[in-house]
């Protein structure tokens, strides 16, 4: 199969849409093929890597892949298996355990989805060891992406972290995963819309960073898994080929732009907020099955302020005070240091007012060409058996409310999520 737009980057010769040098990425390998089976030490012993190697897995994934990857890399010089335990968390914790376990080791070898990747991008960042990853699951946009989602002291945090020399996706394995993890990966692949939307309008109306290389990347993809998401559930190869390609090229446009602001916005701030402020929650969802869900009440929200004209902004009212009445001490503080970097001062709020007043038509058709209505949204994760109301990943209608209206201090991104909140509307916009 060819991946010329992917060897391009790897190559540094793909051209930059929004102007200056061809685009490259740090990942010198991404193999997407039907089946790897035979194939994985020559693929490792391409990049020069070794002679020994800690293979990182957990019971599952080392069932169905880990076990023979360790073999064929038993040839290439000495295997280290570090198998973590059942249900491994992404935590600062876990990370330091798989440093110890891998100090011998050259190289690490992740063999997993999510949790594993993560984890092991994050230990090969604190050892100054390269690490490549044979994926398990096409479950979420992480595997080329040079940061990693660690929880800090009980705090999700994203945070810099070693890029793969090579990526391996086997279409056989992932095409076998659970379907709960399929559909995952659609939802956190969906989320280019919503995320898209927020950036470009913060960049509209504050005058922000924006860049298009990381959209352009994923334009000839999308398309396939709006119309066919059934087929990614029904083994499609084809189809899942699309989706492996949407997950590479989804983490290289992160890489592009030295975060995550293409791939994460409002609905990842929801998401966040789900995971570290609702208390006692089970944390049975998938990080992809929440996107599905928040992603569809951004698309919301962000239809229905784009429709209804400028919206007027007033100061925002929220204090230091407020944010550690609403999270805590330790919480409260960092929401504070992140929200008052974009906190509206009525002059702030006069001005954007004037601005959306005199450009809001232009802003909302700008917006709307890249924006995907909430209902082709919907029926796309339907058809593939994603999660698409709150009480499907578990969450309570007051829990999921709470999630919507305080996201917005989580982080120093300016989302629609603001937008809707500084006009006062975000409480009537987001509901479905």
């Amino acid at each position: 199969m060819a991946h010329d737009d992917i060897r391009q980057l790897i190559e540094a010769r793909w051209p930059d849409p929004d102007g200056g040098a061809p685009l490259c990425v740090a990942t010198r390998s991404v193999v997407i093929e039907r089946s790897l089976a035979g194939d994985e030490a020559e693929l490792v012993r391409a990049l020069g890597l070794g002679p020994a190697f800690a293979v990182v897995s957990d019971p599952a994934t080392r069932a169905v892949l880990g076990a023979r990857v360790e073999r064929a890399l038993a040839s290439l010089g000495t295997v280290v298996p570090v198998v973590l335990g059942d249900r491994p968390h992404a935590d600062a914790e876990t990370a330091a355990a798989i440093g110890r376990a891998s100090a011998a080791a050259d190289v690490l070898v992740a063999v997993g989805s999510g949790t594993i990747n993560d984890l092991c991008k994050h230990a090969a960042a604190g050892a100054g060891k390269p690490y490549v990853v044979f994926a398990t699951a096409p479950s979420m946009n992480g595997y080329t992406s040079a940061n990693a989602a660690i929880t800090v002291n009980g705090h999700k945090k994203s945070l810099p972290a070693r890029p793969a020399q090579g990526v391996f996706m086997d279409l056989e394995v992932l095409a076998a995963a659970p379907l709960r993890m399929i559909a995952a990966g659609l939802g956190d692949s969906l989320c280019r819309t919503t995320a898209q939307a927020d950036w470009l309008m913060s960049h509209l109306v504050r005058q922000t960073n924006y860049r298009r290389a990381p959209f352009v990347l994923l334009a000839a993809d999308e398309p396939v898994l709006l119309e066919h998401s059934d087929a990614l559930v029904n083994g499609n190869r084809e189809a899942m080929h699309h989706l492996a390609r949407t997950l590479a090229l989804s983490g290289f446009g992160m890489s592009v732009c030295g975060g995550s602001y293409p791939a994460s916005q409002g609905e990842h701030l929801i998401s966040h907020y789900l995971d570290t402020m609702v208390a006692g929650r089970s944390d049975d969802s998938l990080h992809g099955e929440q996107i599905a869900v928040t992603t569809l009440t951004m698309a919301r929200v962000q239809e229905r302020l784009l429709t209804d004209g400028p919206p007027r902004l007033s100061a925002s009212s929220a204090t230091r005070d407020t944010l550690v009445r609403r999270f805590g001490d330790a919480a409260g503080a960092e929401c504070w240091e992140e929200f008052e970097r974009k906190r509206l001062s009525r002059k702030a709020a006069e001005r954007l007012n004037e601005r959306m007043a005199q450009n809001w038509s232009d802003i909302a058709r700008q917006i709307e060409a890249i924006h995907i209505s909430s209902h082709t949204l919907e029926k796309a994760l339907g058809r593939a058996g994603a999660p698409t109301k709150a009480q499907a990943i578990g969450v309570s209608d007051p829990d999921y409310e709470a999630a919507v209206l305080g996201a917005r201090y989580l982080r120093d991104r300016f989302s629609f999520l603001d937008l809707a909140d500084d006009a006062g509307r975000l409480g009537d916009l987001w509901r479905g």
